[in-house]
């Protein structure tokens, strides 16, 4: 237990300890800009302990916001990050903040403007017609990753974590599912990761010598013609040529896998209920017909570090490459999923992982580092019914427990839905 509790150098920063709160959407930022709610609730992470707290999902632009409760990067935002990192500062914590842009995950009423693609298409969960950016539009797209982390230096953070995952912008260019181009960002899998490329080439340009760079990639889509395992393993070292100080493993595919990210089952009853009836009316229609909802978002048997053995995948990879094995400058293979308890992140440094990022257990319990660090064996008792996730379309991200010791009242019909998924996920894990 020890270990975990050490300081760990993450690129010019040095993080207290290894636990990293990971980019969770928040929904906390209603108008696109910070929050009290947002404030508070990073501030009392990192007085819970953590190394590092990150700032979920802020897009480069305006056109690639997904819900109205998301950051973007503006001026008006400036002052509230500022405030906010300097409080997490006096926690004794660091601040990352995570870089994105949704792509076709959105909707004109959010964005503002059609949404943009590698290619054209129509997406059926939004739904809307996107299409494909040109070249002009890609190159103007990376250079607003640079003037961001400009951006984010200012607002105070000590850390930007790119995502590059999840079907989001970055990740519709490396899929071969979403990307039908026949140009230079097209085709092969050196053209499909051409723009990741550029990307993290201008971001690394802007983070200088003072700034970690940490992103979020895909272990596999987990779709039907995604990015296997071992494609996603090539995805991570052409992320590691470009020094990154951190590597974070997922996976799974927002529109057609979410719950390979989350682990579980989606609350159907609860996503309808809070779903958005002005752009998301089929759907939500669609979710109250039995069964459908379960076709749409089928379960994915929830297990403790969920995502372990898939990476270890990439960690023996990383090991057996002699290039990257003996590279000062590789970055650092971190491990996020599933993580409950004490034992769960002692597990993770036994497997050879120095950092690890969670989310879950820090919803319900933002002081869990703490209970670790006194407990070795302290489990935060997250049931993952996912109710969390499923009310984030309307509502701030907020565990259920947290939502009625606070008196809001929770329709009876989604209690019954938790109290089904929680029991649902115990004996998942008791199987386990």
């Amino acid at each position: 237990m020890n270990k975990l509790f050490t300081p760990f150098q993450l690129g010019p920063i040095t993080l207290r300890n290894r636990f990293i709160r990971s980019a969770a959407f928040e929904n906390m930022c209603t108008g696109n800009t910070p929050s009290e709610m947002l404030h508070n609730y990073h501030v009392s992470v990192a007085h819970g302990g953590v190394g590092m707290t990150t700032v979920a999902y802020c897009a480069v632009d305006l056109s690639g916001v997904s819900f109205d409760g998301q950051l973007y990067i503006r001026p008006e935002a400036l002052p509230g990050l500022r405030k906010l990192t300097d409080a997490i500062h006096a926690e004794g914590a660091k601040a990352s903040i995570q870089l994105g842009h949704c792509g076709n995950m959105t909707h004109f009423s959010t964005c503002h403007c059609m949404p943009v693609s590698a290619s054209n298409g129509f997406n059926l969960y939004s739904p809307t017609i996107h299409r494909r950016l040109k070249v002009s539009e890609i190159k103007q797209m990376v250079r607003k990753f640079g003037e961001a982390v400009d951006f984010c230096r200012e607002a105070g953070f000590d850390c930007v974590e790119i995502h590059a995952g999840h079907a989001y912008l970055i990740s519709q260019f490396i899929s071969p599912r979403t990307n039908h181009r026949h140009d230079e960002y097209g085709g092969s899998f050196e053209n499909r990761v051409r723009f990741l490329n550029e990307v993290l080439d201008e971001v690394m340009l802007h983070a200088k010598d003072d700034m970690a760079v940490v992103v979020k990639t895909n272990m596999w889509d987990d779709c039907w013609h995604g990015s296997d395992i071992d494609e996603g393993i090539r995805v991570a070292k052409e992320i590691a040529k470009h020094h990154v100080h951190g590597i974070v493993l997922s996976g799974g595919t927002v529109s057609r896998s979410p719950m390979t990210i989350l682990g579980g089952a989606m609350p159907i009853k609860t996503l309808a209920h809070y779903m958005p009836m002005k752009t998301m009316w089929w759907l939500k229609a669609a979710l109250n017909i039995p069964f459908v909802g379960d076709i749409m978002t089928p379960t994915v048997p929830f297990h403790e570090l969920y995502f372990m053995e898939q990476a270890k995948r990439f960690l023996q990879a990383f090991n057996d490459d002699p290039q990257l094995a003996n590279d000062p400058k590789c970055p650092t293979l971190i491990y996020v999923g599933g993580v409950q308890s004490g034992d769960n992140c002692q597990q993770i440094m036994d497997e050879g992982f120095e950092l690890f990022q969670l989310a879950h257990v820090l919803i319900k319990d933002p002081d869990f580092v703490n209970h670790v660090q006194q407990n070795a064996h302290y489990h935060a008792g997250c049931n993952r019914s996912n109710y969390c996730v499923g009310r984030m379309y309307t509502k701030e991200m907020k565990c259920h427990e947290c939502v009625e010791r606070d008196g809001e009242v929770i329709p009876c019909n989604i209690k019954r839905e938790i109290a089904r998924l929680e029991k649902q996920a115990h004996e998942s894990m008791s199987k386990k």
